[in-house]
């Protein structure tokens, strides 16, 4: 089922991230693929522009030690667009140590020469997070 497929590839982006395993969860996304953060004052165009962020943050000390999603969800749009949504309880870390935060996430993803990749990644708090 496609839904299934959809499912599975977030899963895989979503493990991929929590493990900093950057390389993993970079070609989870297309190179055109554009994301939109609550903690970045601009949408970041490309896969390539948002490595060069990472790498910024990484050079700050950034790590991400851990995330937990929770309240899945699959939208298709087509056989070709799914729409995946969830809560993710990430911990990161940074030159002044671990901090979980609490975020919604949705992941648009498109079917491109067999796999299911990321076109466009929209990060926001979750309001009802608290720690």
């Amino acid at each position: 089922m496609t839904a299934d497929a959809v499912r599975s590839a977030a899963t895989a982006l979503v493990t991929a991230f929590g493990a900093h395993d950057r390389e993993a969860y970079f070609a989870s996304f297309a190179p055109s693929a554009s994301f939109l953060f609550h903690n970045v004052d601009h949408v970041v165009a490309s896969r390539a522009d948002y490595e060069t962020l990472w790498r910024s943050w990484e050079a700050d000390g950034f790590k991400v030690l851990g995330c937990a999603s929770s309240n899945g969800a699959v939208t298709m749009v087509s056989d070709e667009i799914g729409v995946f949504i969830h809560t993710v309880r990430t911990t990161v870390a940074d030159t002044a140590g671990p901090l979980v935060l609490g975020e919604r996430e949705t992941i648009i993803f498109q079917l491109i020469d067999g796999r299911w990749l990321g076109v466009h990644e929209h990060l926001s708090i979750d309001p009802s997070f608290t720690v």
